[in-house]
């Protein structure tokens, strides 16, 4: 069996209703978009992944602002935080820990004492995480499935809120692995920031706000309000009609032609959970079928696979694509 090590995490913050739970999430996206600029809906999205309680995966070309977008969040939270640099010699035990000799007095006592590794942290930056090995990559299963890790038969709890946020280049640049399937179905939204339009470019150019902006950025929240958040997104009221559309999209994901896979039903739990936490940051504590609607593709678009036969580009961009094509095709509930 089997044993627990202690944990240390935030305190949950008092109940929150809609109205107080949307102006914490108003501060956290206010302080993130000073460093990054023009993608609002970028980070809005990514706030809506936090207070989900869910982990971010923001995929995209080098020199787009993904690195600047993922400390922006941990700096505008009061938690503890830690940068993981992913590359293809990172192990495993670099990221959990591991069991090492304990010394008394200079002198190997003979006994073993955990390391905790970078993982044991609030809010985790895994930058370029397909550069690592599968084998390391995988290392992150647990952590972000169940908020622990195993080492030595010994379950070490990780410290809540635990929150990932991973960066990766497209798999087509050189020295990349693709993430595991498995692994891919823990991230709650996968993003992509796209290249700032002219103005927005010539402002980045003049103020160079990932210079600037970003080592001035203070916390704006603790780490138990977006425990509080994530508890008051779970009261968020989503009603039997929104159920019947969701689960319409989700089956029509299990039927395309050109998926060999759909979205699970893990997949239809994200969604919905995505939709909860989109209507709270919207200041409601219920769902309207736009929530769902908008946060399809971000939240499915990763977790269906797509029949070779029928990719004619970029996967990713493909099951976009066909997921776009399914909204247009089922009904919206009035």
């Amino acid at each position: 069996m089997s044993r627990h090590a202690p944990d240390e995490s935030a305190a949950p913050a008092a109940p929150l209703d809609a109205h107080q739970a949307a102006a914490l999430a108003g501060r956290l996206r206010a302080q993130v978009e000073r460093a990054l600029r023009g993608k609002p809906e970028v980070v809005r999205q990514s706030v809506e992944a936090w207070v989900a309680g869910g982990h971010l995966l923001v995929e995209d070309v080098p020199g787009v602002g993904k690195t600047t977008l993922a400390h922006a969040l941990a700096r505008s939270v009061d938690a503890t935080f830690r940068r993981i640099q992913f590359t293809s010699d990172l192990l495993p035990a670099d990221l959990v820990g591991a069991s090492v000799p304990e010394v008394r007095d200079g002198r190997p006592s003979g006994s073993f004492v955990f390391q905790p590794g970078p993982l044991f942290a609030q809010v985790v930056l895994a930058d370029e995480i397909n550069r690592a090995s599968p084998k390391t990559q995988s290392a992150l299963l647990e952590a972000m499935a169940e908020g622990s890790v195993s080492i030595d038969g010994v379950m070490h709890r990780l410290p809540q809120p635990f929150l990932v946020v991973a960066t990766q280049n497209p798999v087509e640049h050189h020295g990349t692995h693709p993430l595991p399937e498995s692994q891919l179905d823990r991230f709650l939204l996968r993003l992509r920031i796209g290249y700032p339009d002219p103005a927005d470019e010539a402002a980045v150019l003049r103020d160079d706000p990932a210079a600037t902006e970003l080592p001035a950025l203070q916390p704006v929240l603790h780490g138990g309000d977006l425990i509080a958040m994530r508890a008051a997104a779970d009261r968020v009221k989503f009603d039997d009609q929104l159920v019947a559309y969701l689960l319409e999209i989700v089956h029509a994901t299990r039927e395309h032609p050109a998926l060999r896979l759909g979205a699970s039903p893990r997949g239809a739990v994200a969604l919905r959970r995505a939709a909860q936490a989109r209507a709270l940051v919207d200041g409601r504590d219920y769902c309207i079928p736009e929530d769902v609607r908008d946060l399809c593709v971000p939240v499915l678009a990763h977790r269906v696979w797509l029949d070779p036969r029928e990719i004619g580009g970029a996967a990713s961009e493909e099951a976009e694509w066909i997921l776009r094509e399914i909204l247009d095709g089922v009904a919206v509930p009035l």
